[in-house]
């Protein structure tokens, strides 16, 4: 309020208090084509293509390639555009981490499934002894859990901590997850789940 009891507005836009930005924002110019495949922008990094086609399976500081980008950020569209170019599936980053890994620790069922088909190592594990199955049970990202069983991965695989994806189900109490290896375990022995009619 002023001297004669009127509101006024007291509010400061960051230029008045001085705040000004020091850093302009990224622009698509200076995006590597890493960041990118992790946004899903196919004109663009196809541009970046058109201009050096090595970096479809360049890496970055990590080790990462643009297809590991676009598989952490779950963006299909991206994954299938560069492994349509080419981009191998197979690679390993600085720390063993692989696309499968990636996809499998933040839920992306449907890269998933994308990436096993192209033949990538199931139970590829990196330097924490994760495999993409320990990653999806971690997460209670059951999608990518029955994905991955439906795959072949290995359910007696350990990691450092010294759990396999059940204890580390049960562990984590991830139910969901724990039923999803109970079902598959069920089916490797000839079993069919309750609702399911025999023929």
């Amino acid at each position: 309020m002023d001297k004669d009891g009127v509101l006024t507005n007291s509010t400061l836009t960051n230029r008045q208090r001085g705040n000004e930005a020091t850093v302009r924002p990224a622009t698509l110019d200076n995006l590597s084509i890493h960041q990118l495949a992790a946004q899903g922008d196919i004109p663009q990094v196809t541009i970046h293509l058109t201009k050096e086609g090595a970096l479809l399976n360049s890496t970055d500081k990590r080790g990462y390639t643009p297809l590991m980008w676009a598989a952490a950020f779950g963006e299909i569209d991206m994954v299938k555009f560069l492994m349509e170019k080419g981009a191998d599936p197979k690679v390993l980053a600085r720390e063993r981490e692989s696309a499968l890994t990636l996809a499998s620790s933040r839920g992306y069922a449907d890269i998933v499934t994308l990436l096993l088909k192209k033949g990538v190592d199931i139970d590829s594990y990196d330097w924490n002894g994760g495999t993409p199955l320990l990653y999806a049970v971690r997460g209670n990202h059951v999608g990518c859990v029955v994905a991955l069983l439906a795959g072949g991965a290995d359910l007696t695989f350990e990691a450092d901590s010294g759990y396999n994806p059940m204890d580390l189900a049960v562990a984590l109490g991830h139910k969901e997850a724990q039923k999803a290896i109970e079902d598959h375990i069920l089916k490797l022995l000839g079993y069919k789940p309750k609702n399911e009619k025999t023929p």
